[in-house]
C-alpha cells in the first residue's frame, strides 16, 4: 500500500478515508501533546481492528498540506507511537514505523513519520473502548459487533503467528540463494514457477485482500534482514570477563542478525569465539571445553525455533560468563508443557518454522552433531543439552520460567581442572 513516497504525496490530495488518517503534531517543548496519546491509541486501534492501512504525521487534515515534523523531533515522536502501541492498546498493536523526508514545491525538505497499520487478528481495545473504522472516522463498537468480530477472530488465531502474512514486507525480500535450500524436483512442476512453489511451502501466502506477502517464517528463513521487518528478530550475544552481568566487565559483544540458520551459525561461533578451552596432560594433551558444542547449539536451535516472535521488544538474549552461559528466549512454555516435562514431551508453538528447519542442511558440521539437517523433530534436542553439559561440568543445565514471559535456559561451564592455565 502506498509502496514510494511519491505514491503517498499522490494521494495526500483527496484526503482521509478507510487506509488513510492524516496527523499534525503539535508540541509542548520536545514531547507531543496534540493529538491526546488516548485519541490516537483509539484511531490507531480502529484502523487495526477494521482493516490495514496508514498513518502520515506531519499532515494537516483539513488543507493536506505536509506541515512536517521537525528534523530533531523524529525520534521523539517516533517514541511516542512505540509507547501508545505498547502501553495504551490491549494487545500491543505492531506497527511499521518509518521516517521519510522528501522536498517539496518550495524546494524544502520536509519530514514525516509514516506507520503502516496492518489488520490485526485480535480485536484490540483502546482507552476510549473498542473501536472501528469507517470512512475516515471511527465509531464505537455496540455490543453485538463487538460478540461477533471477536468470534471470527478467535476463529482466525488458529493460523499459527510463524504463518500470518507480514504485510510490511513485498515478496521480493525473499532471497532465492536462501530459498532454494528448500527446492527439490518434486516441489513444483514448473521449474520457473518461484511464486507457486513459495506459496506451497507457506513461505508466502495470500492476503485477504488478494495480495501475496512473505510470512513470517518467510521472512526468518529466506530474508537477509528479518529484523527490518520483525523488529527483535535477531539474537544479542554478549560475553563478561567475570560472573556479573555488568557492562564495564563486557569484552565483546554483538548483535546477531541474517536468516535463521546463519544466526545459528553465528551464536555458535560467539560461544566457541570466547569460551575458555582447558589443557590438560592424561598422558597426552587432552582439550576440555568450558561448554559442549552439541549441547551449545541445540540449545540455539531450540530458542530460535520456539521463541515467541509476537513479543514486542523482546529478543533471544545470549550472555556468556566466566562460570555459565545463560541464553534467554522470548515466550512461555506451550500448552500444557512445564519445566519438569521439557525432556519428555515435544510441542511446538511455530510449526511451520520448525518444519523448515528441519529441511534446512546444516551451515557447518563443527559442531559434533550428528545429522543432515538444523532440527531434529523426535524431541531429543533439551535431552542432549542435558546430558552433554552434565558430562563436562558435572552440573545440569537448569530452566527457569521468568513471569510467564521468558525461558531461560542456564548451562554451567566446566570447572578449570587444578593447577592448569586455560588455552583460549
Amino acid at each position: 500500500m502506498f509502496e514510494t513516497t511519491e505514491k503517498i504525496l499522490e494521494r495526500l490530495s483527496l484526503g482521509e478515508d478507510s487506509s488513510i488518517e492524516l496527523k499534525d503534531l503539535k508540541y509542548k517543548g520536545i514531547q507531543v501533546n496534540n493529538p491526546h496519546r488516548n485519541s490516537m491509541a483509539d484511531e490507531l486501534a480502529a484502523m487495526a481492528n477494521s482493516n490495514r492501512g496508514v498513518f502520515l504525521l506531519g499532515v494537516n487534515d483539513k488543507s493536506k498540506y505536509v506541515v512536517g515534523i521537525p528534523k530533531e523531533k523524529l525520534d521523539v515522536v517516533e517514541k511516542w507511537v512505540v509507547d501508545i502501541c505498547c502501553d495504551l492498546i490491549t494487545p500491543r498493536l505492531y506497527c511499521l514505523i518509518k521516517k521519510i523526508s522528501f522536498v517539496n514545491k518550495e524546494n524544502v525538505k520536509k519530514y514525516m513519520i509514516r506507520i503502516d497499520v496492518p489488520k490485526s487478528l485480535f480485536v484490540h481495545k483502546s482507552p476510549g473502548g473498542y473501536f472501528y473504522r469507517i470512512g475516515s472516522s471511527k465509531r464505537e463498537m455496540e455490543t453485538s459487533f463487538l460478540a461477533r468480530i471477536l468470534q471470527q477472530r478467535s476463529q482466525t488465531r488458529l493460523i499459527h503467528f510463524d504463518e500470518q502474512s507480514v504485510t510490511n514486507a513485498a515478496k521480493y525480500c525473499l532471497r532465492k540463494s536462501l530459498w532454494k535450500k528448500f527446492k527439490t524436483a518434486l516441489t513444483t512442476k514448473n521449474k520457473d514457477d518461484y511464486e507457486d512453489f513459495l506459496l506451497k511451502i507457506k513461505l508466502l501466502t495470500l492476503d485477504e485482500d488478494g495480495t501475496i506477502y512473505p510470512t513470517v517464517s518467510g521472512v526468518l528463513m529466506a530474508s537477509e534482514r528479518p529484523h527490518e521487518f520483525l523488529p527483535n528478530s535477531y539474537i544479542q550475544a554478549v560475553a563478561y570477563r567475570g560472573d556479573t552481568r555488568e557492562a564495564s566487565f563486557q569484552f565483546d559483544s554483538r548483535d546477531i542478525t541474517g536468516s535463521l540458520d546463519i544466526q545459528i551459525k553465528e551464536a555458535c561461533h560467539f560461544i566457541h569465539k570466547n569460551m575458555r578451552i582447558y589443557a590438560i596432560k592424561n598422558p597426552a594433551r587432552q582439550d576440555i571445553p568450558q561448554y559442549s558444542m552439541k549441547a551449545v547449539f541445540e540449545a540455539i536451535v531450540n530458542a530460535v525455533a520456539h521463541r515467541d516472535y509476537s513479543q514486542y521488544g523482546a529478543k533471544i538474549r545470549l550472555h556468556l560468563f566466566s562460570n555459565r552461559l545463560e541464553i534467554f528466549s522470548p515466550g512461555s512454555l506451550t500448552n500444557t508443557m512445564t519445566i519438569d516435562s521439557l525432556p519428555l514431551l515435544q510441542s511446538a508453538r511455530n510449526e511451520l518454522l520448525t518444519s523448515l528447519l528441519s529441511q534446512c542442511p546444516l551451515p557447518t558440521n563443527e559442531f559434533e552433531v550428528n545429522r543432515n539437517y538444523i532440527m531434529d523433530k523426535r524431541g531429543e534436542g533439551v535431552s542432549i543439552i542435558l546430558s552433554e553439559s552434565e558430562k563436562l561440568s558435572g552440573k545440569v543445565p537448569e530452566y527457569k520460567l521468568i513471569d510467564n514471559l521468558q525461558l531461560l535456559l542456564t548451562i554451567y561451564a566446566t570447572p578449570p581442572p587444578y593447577d592448569q592455565a586455560g588455552i583460549n
